[in-house]
């Protein structure tokens, strides 16, 4: 668990070394038209994704017949390549193909978080979720603040170059210290991939989640299109707008891995529904922090407030999730919910586009109301007392 919490921490901080710069890069490319750049910064972020939740449940009945260290391996050799390849791009559609072309290989996060969440006992699965989850947020903590000092030292181009080091290092911590549950084992026998998804899609409360985990994530990710130009606008020296991004984007990650650790506790005295709509409403006021005092200052406050509200509230709906799924299609449901987180992340980045172009303050208001509405469906909709752990896998239901 430790390995998979680190090698994920690795890995994010290498990306979060180059993408929150990524308007920066686009424009060094020739692109200087800022309704251009937002549409470029939004296609490019979320072609990954995009391409990621299509194949995520089918690299799920992998993992739940192979392993899920294979798969893990698999992806982060692709980072590798293809963020090594974006220091070489000359136009921002080479960006783009890159990222589709990652999108087939993508989705190592959320196979540590399945890794974790399989490896615990069913009373710590809230903490060993949180615990991976922390990891993936120190990674952006500390990210975006090398990036930003990177880009001012060796260039916005080369950072690439040194953000795909940081995955050469995750692979490592991978290859050498994690050894999986079932490693040297027979692969398990698994129902076919309709009846597992029947199942799951038919398990209560299941469905509700997916769609807090889809709305969360398309919050989160917002930020990412906007956040540099919406610095820039509050009055930024151009000189000074990586690194005050940097510290912004680190300040919201840290928060962020704060809540993730503190979930479990959470879950432990509180319901987890009022958890959930806590930290919806917690987020949402702190973006209208962001729209009605358009300020650094402000914008710096209300940064930790959004990530430990978000980061609470995410782990919270992941166990939830987590607690009814089938013990031979636990890396499939994971593959189910990264789907939905990933669906999320690649929406959010394009419709922030898009919305940043017509003003950057109506993609904060597009969240608050993303956020309310999450809160409204969680507490009329999520019930909670039948999502309990089915161990069940009739063989008689498998597919041919």
């Amino acid at each position: 668990m430790l390995a998979a919490a680190a090698a994920g921490m690795i890995g994010f901080t290498g990306f979060t070394l180059v993408m929150p710069f990524l308007p920066l890069y686009i424009a060094e490319l020739g692109t200087t038209d800022v309704k251009a750049i937002a549409m470029w910064t939004g296609l490019i972020l979320g072609a990954t994704p995009t391409v990621t939740a299509i194949s995520a449940p089918l690299w799920g009945r992998v993992g739940d017949r192979y392993g899920s260290k294979v798969l893990v391996i698999r992806s982060l050799a692709a980072f590798i390549l293809t963020t090594a390849a974006m220091a070489f791009v000359t136009a921002a559609w080479q960006l783009f193909a890159l990222r589709l072309l990652l999108g087939v290989f993508a989705g190592y996060g959320a196979l540590t978080i399945s890794m974790a969440a399989e490896s615990a006992r069913r009373d710590r699965v809230a903490q060993a979720i949180g615990m991976v989850q922390t990891g993936h947020r120190l990674g952006p903590a500390i990210g975006p603040v090398i990036g930003g000092l990177l880009a001012q030292i060796v260039g916005l181009r080369n950072s690439f170059l040194v953000a795909a080091t940081f995955y050469v290092a995750a692979l490592i911590t991978i290859l050498v210290f994690y050894k999986e549950p079932r490693e040297g084992t027979a692969p398990r026998a698994v129902r076919g991939g309709r009846a597992v998804l029947a199942h799951l899609f038919k398990l209560p409360g299941f469905v509700l989640a997916l769609g807090v985990i889809f709305g969360l994530q398309t919050v989160d990710r917002s930020f990412g299109p906007v956040l540099p130009l919406y610095v820039a606008q509050v009055g930024v020296e151009t000189a000074r707008i990586p690194i005050v991004t940097g510290i912004l984007f680190s300040l919201g990650a840290l928060a962020a891995a704060l809540g993730h650790h503190l979930a479990g506790r959470l879950m432990r005295q509180y319901p987890a529904r009022g958890i959930i709509v806590a930290g919806a409403l917690i987020a949402a006021a702190s973006v209208s922090i962001i729209i009605m005092a358009p300020s650094l200052w402000f914008v710096g406050g209300a940064m930790p407030l959004f990530g430990i509200a978000l980061g609470f509230s995410t782990t919270t709906i992941y166990a939830v999730a987590a607690s009814s799924l089938p013990a031979d299609a636990h890396a499939t449901g994971f593959g189910v919910m990264t789907t939905a987180s990933l669906m999320g992340l690649a929406i959010s980045p394009v419709i922030a586009g898009f919305i940043g172009g017509a003003g950057l303050q109506m993609v904060f208001v597009a969240d608050v109301v993303l956020l309310v509405i999450v809160g409204v469906l969680v507490l009329r909709g999520l019930r909670l007392a039948p999502m309990t752990r089915d161990d069940s896998a009739d063989p008689a239901l498998a597919d041919p």
